[in-house]
């Protein structure tokens, strides 16, 4: 598949992408901004360093002068734009993909890369027409600048007791010392950068791939547990009953902290978020404008809206005061809200609707088999409600499905949620018998799971 997708440029390494693509990209991204200025980051990946050095080859080749922020978050990235003032950044990492892979994230000027951005670039190095240049480069040293900004924006009432798991990524280099500036008991976990990420998936919005945190906050008696992917843009919370918590309940809390004071805001949110979401920023006197799923949209939508924040299902959370998504930022606006609450993180979450919904159903098939599925669900939708905002949306009085082109990976993206367990089993049979017993079934299971979880929970 090619490396060029709709938000950024993504691939395994050495198969997909190597430092001789990276040098074209470098030259083709100088190009395309004219030899403005341009900062560059990168993650902990192996590959990051090799990759990163041909792609500062090519932008300097251009006439771009080039920062070169070493090894951060992606978040420190974005903040070292604006901190900076260059006209462009890119940061060299895979973000929560595995280790084999990795790629370029892009901002350029003051709005989100577009697919159109992503094609201009691949022209460019199909055609391999450059501007022609002698960049200048330099290094600079931003994190102290980054906790500078951090530690004055974010208070503590009251000491919490953190597990923090930094899966091995780039959230390593600055984590721990957030925390600890601040006040907080930090138990480490995972926190030492290693590319290879040989403790956990750095893909920590799957359940699976925390089990050691819910084990660990559990052990250490914790009052919740933090878990940031491969580049630290995404977190992922557990309870202090170690359960691993649904984002969308996560983004209704930071909703609530943030909509004390304010009124009328907009609030964006995923479109394929459980429907307690909309319920919540409501409630909360907010307006809920929903996007498509992909930090590019949802980014570009928050700022249109001069958005109070945003919050997509896979960890992404986004806040007015910065301009953009932050996972480090909102673990510590997350532990603001919990250390000036006297109730366990359990408990707040225990207020929330435990709606019955599937995590992300990742189908790996061709594009035949996806445009099949879409035109499947389009076909036997037409009796209910039918929308286009990220692939194919179906509703009923009792359920909804989208179906989506993942834009990370090649995949097609399912989620249901139903009323009942009855009712989410009938609509699946109804969608994908008989064509496709594989996914009703997949579908089945995962409703399944998720139903003896509230029963656990008390909210069958």
């Amino acid at each position: 598949m090619s490396i060029y997708k709709e938000c950024d440029i993504r691939g395994v390494f050495e198969e997909d992408l190597n430092e001789s693509e990276a040098l074209l990209i470098g030259k083709a991204i100088g190009s395309m901004i004219d030899g403005r200025s341009i900062l560059v980051g990168g993650d902990t990946r192996y590959s990051t360093d090799p990759l990163k050095r041909s792609l500062i080859e090519g932008l300097l080749s251009t006439g771009s002068d080039v920062i070169d922020i070493g090894t951060v978050p992606t978040p420190v990235t974005y903040f070292s734009k604006r901190e900076l003032g260059t006209y462009a950044a890119v940061m060299v990492t895979a973000s929560h993909n595995p280790a084999e892979y990795n790629g370029f994230k892009l901002l350029i000027a003051d709005t989100p890369v577009t697919e159109k951005d992503i094609q201009q670039i691949q022209e460019l190095v199909r055609s391999q027409r450059f501007r022609e240049g002698k960049g200048q480069y330099t290094n600079e040293k931003i994190i102290p600048r980054y906790l500078q900004m951090i530690l004055s924006e974010i208070t503590r009432k009251r000491k919490l007791s953190i597990v923090v798991d930094c899966g091995n990524g780039a959230a390593s280099v600055i984590a721990l010392q957030l925390f600890e500036e601040l006040g907080y008991d930090v138990v480490p976990q995972f926190c030492e950068p290693m590319g290879n990420f040989p403790h956990r998936d750095p893909n920590p919005s799957v359940e699976e791939h925390v089990t050691a945190l819910k084990e660990r906050v559990i052990r250490e008696k914790a009052d919740l547990g933090i878990a940031f992917d491969g580049d630290g843009d995404r977190v992922v919370f557990v309870d202090d009953a170690g359960r691993y918590c649904d984002s969308e309940a996560v983004f209704l809390l930071l909703i609530n902290h943030y909509m004390r004071d304010s009124s009328s805001e907009n609030i964006v949110y995923d479109g394929k978020s459980s429907s307690i979401v909309k319920k919540g920023i409501e409630k909360a006197g907010a307006h809920a404008i929903p996007e498509r799923s992909g930090h590019a949209f949802i980014r570009k939508r928050f700022l249109e809206e001069n958005a109070l924040l945003a919050g997509e299902v896979s960890g992404h959370f986004f806040f007015r005061e910065l301009g953009y998504d932050d996972g480090l930022y909102a673990a510590l606006r997350m532990c603001e809200f919990l250390s000036g609450n006297e109730r366990a993180f359990s408990d707040l979450l225990n207020d929330f609707e435990a709606p019955l919904i599937t995590p992300d159903i990742r189908i790996y098939e061709n594009e035949e088999i996806r445009k099949e599925l879409l035109s499947l669900v389009e076909n036997k939708g037409r009796e209910f409600t039918l929308s286009y905002l990220d692939g194919v949306r179906l509703d009923t009085p009792y359920s909804w499905i989208v179906i989506r082109k993942s834009v990370t990976e090649p995949c097609v993206t399912i989620r249901m949620e139903a009323d009942t367990l009855s009712e989410g089993k009938k609509f699946a049979h109804y969608l994908f018998s008989p064509d496709y017993p594989e996914i009703e079934s997949k579908v089945v299971q995962s409703l399944i799971l998720r139903e003896e979880k509230r029963k656990r929970r008390g909210m069958n």
